[in-house]
């Protein structure tokens, strides 16, 4: 965690947490917790709240095995909110919906973030076992050919009926395409914010 906890704010020592998907980034519940409800949470990597309602400590998933597995911890900044990033193992909500607004919980479009903070790493600390560090040290022109390639394959998929074929060349086309903007220091949201401006025209 960034900060420390102050459960002492408010007078039951319980504070708000806020459950949130680590890829999709939709919120999925809130909860409250104890100090001895984020003590189980961080020690067992799984979501524990205090329950109000029961008078007790209650894990997420007890008994559905909807269990939320934790990613991330942090506070806010007066010192008295969580925010918790999770992955969660099926429906957070006890009605059976992904969020307790009734809301899908869909898109994983975060990942993207996070696969390009490993590709940034490989081309700053390169390894020679890393593949991608291995087309950084081959430069532009050849990592430009490797999307040109990916992208005539993926065209060549398009073509058949095989899902699994396609899905594999779609990855693979989308990954070094994000080599390729590293390489020329461009980041993905510039891309983003060429498509916003064209999208208000």
């Amino acid at each position: 965690m960034n900060r420390t906890i102050d459960f002492s704010k408010s007078p039951d020592g319980l504070v708000p947490a806020i459950i949130q998907d680590e890829l999709t980034g939709k919120v999925l519940m809130l909860g409250y917790m104890n100090h001895e409800a984020l003590e189980k949470t961080t020690q067992e990597g799984r979501v524990t709240f205090f329950s109000r309602s029961k008078q007790r400590l209650w894990t997420k998933g007890e008994t559905s095995e909807n269990f939320l597995n934790v990613k991330d911890i942090s506070v806010d900044c007066d010192n008295d909110t969580l925010l918790i990033k999770v992955s969660p193992d099926g429906p957070t909500c006890h009605t059976g919906d992904d969020t307790c607004w009734g809301e899908g919980n869909d898109g994983k479009v975060l990942f993207i973030n996070h696969l390009k903070h490993i590709i940034r790493g490989r081309k700053n600390n390169p390894t020679d076992q890393s593949y991608t560090s291995s087309l950084f040290k081959k430069g532009v022109n050849k990592i430009a050919q490797k999307v040109g390639e990916e992208a005539v394959e993926l065209v060549i998929e398009a073509k058949d009926n095989n899902k699994e074929l396609f899905l594999g060349e779609a990855a693979d086309l989308l990954f070094h395409y994000l080599i390729l903007l590293e390489e020329k220091n461009i980041d993905l949201d510039e891309v983003i914010d060429t498509l916003i401006s064209r999208h208000k025209k």
